[in-house]
């Protein structure tokens, strides 16, 4: 089964920023080519898989009952601070697994576009 990156970024939110680089997610994995070095092609596919963690997150919140009687000024400062947490979360839940979906991706990508590995 072979991935483009067209099918990457049919999951990923065009409106996604990345907070590491500053750089439109979406951008970047159109951005990667044959000409991309490894490392950066570890980089998207790493970010790629946070922010894939980060919408299982924010789905399985939406399966949490929310309290009725909280005033809505403080349930959308809840919201704002639990996206924030939800993101920094999935980001360290990347990094301490070693990604291993990231690292699919990576070796998946690799033989498509031909990169190898620079010494």
């Amino acid at each position: 089964m072979s991935m483009a990156i067209d099918g990457l970024n049919s999951y990923v939110d065009p409106s996604r920023v990345s907070a590491a680089t500053g750089t439109n997610l979406s951008g970047r994995l159109n951005g990667v080519d044959g000409s991309a070095t490894a490392d950066e092609l570890k980089e998207v596919c790493r970010e790629f898989e946070s922010y894939f963690m980060e919408q299982v997150y924010k789905e399985m919140f939406k399966t949490i009952g929310s309290d009725e009687n909280t005033e809505s000024s403080l349930s959308s400062l809840v919201d704002y601070f639990k996206d924030d947490v939800i993101q920094k979360v999935a980001t360290q839940t990347t990094e301490q697994s070693g990604g291993p979906l990231a690292q699919q991706l990576y070796e998946q990508m690799k033989r498509n576009y031909g990169i190898t590995e620079e010494s």
